[in-house]
């Protein structure tokens, strides 16, 4: 099996654990309430809610992923790094890991993590998991902390999971398809300093 076969078959394994896990207590989609009293939003709309500002979370993080690689050299050196994996993909791949990888970890941190460690804990733990070798490890780690507090939050707000579902799937597959199809130009050399001349010297 090849090497994102591997990495998808890790992720069918998250979504069966999280799965028998979380079923006991009415099903992986539904946040656990007994300490945070009712949603606000209601039973009936709360996965409409979450289904729509996913979507929207979602979309708002493609548009920070493009404009942050069009103008800052940190945002270009992680696309450098993630493209060598990302261009190995086929786009059966890339659609197969944007599912799985989405489902294993809203499954694995949202829903089965979060009510038993707290928002911030999994956001946290969720942040470490997504370091890679290089020198981008930690924008990468910190970027992820962040999505994961911001999906944390909307399940927990909406009480549904599927806006996390749907936000991270959609995150994962177009982002995946622009590391392997746009290309950064050159990275910007940081500034040198020029020493100027002297007012007091002798020409």
């Amino acid at each position: 099996m090849i090497r994102w076969g591997r990495i998808a078959a890790a992720y069918a394994v998250f979504c069966a654990v999280a799965l028998a896990l979380t079923w006991p207590r009415g099903g992986p989609l539904h946040y656990p309430r007994a300490h945070d009293g009712p949603s606000p939003l209601g039973e009936g709309s709360a996965a409409l809610w979450s289904l729509g500002l996913g979507i929207a979370f979602g979309l708002a993080l493609i548009v920070a992923s493009r404009i942050t690689v069009q103008r800052y050299t940190w945002a270009q050196r992680l696309h450098l790094e993630l493209q060598p994996f990302a261009r190995s993909l086929s786009p059966t791949a890339v659609i197969v890991l944007a599912v799985l990888s989405s489902a294993g970890e809203e499954l694995l941190f949202r829903s089965l993590l979060q009510p038993w460690m707290g928002l911030w804990p999994q956001a946290l733990l969720f942040g470490l998991v997504h370091q890679l070798p290089g020198s981008s490890r930690w924008v990468w780690a910190t970027w992820a902390f962040f999505v994961g507090l911001a999906l944390g939050a909307l399940f927990q707000f909406t009480g549904s999971l599927w806006g996390p579902l749907a936000a991270h799937a959609l995150v994962n597959g177009v982002n995946l398809m622009f590391l392997k199809r746009h290309e950064v130009g050159p990275l910007a050399e940081p500034s040198r300093l020029v020493a100027l001349p002297d007012s007091d010297a002798c020409p």
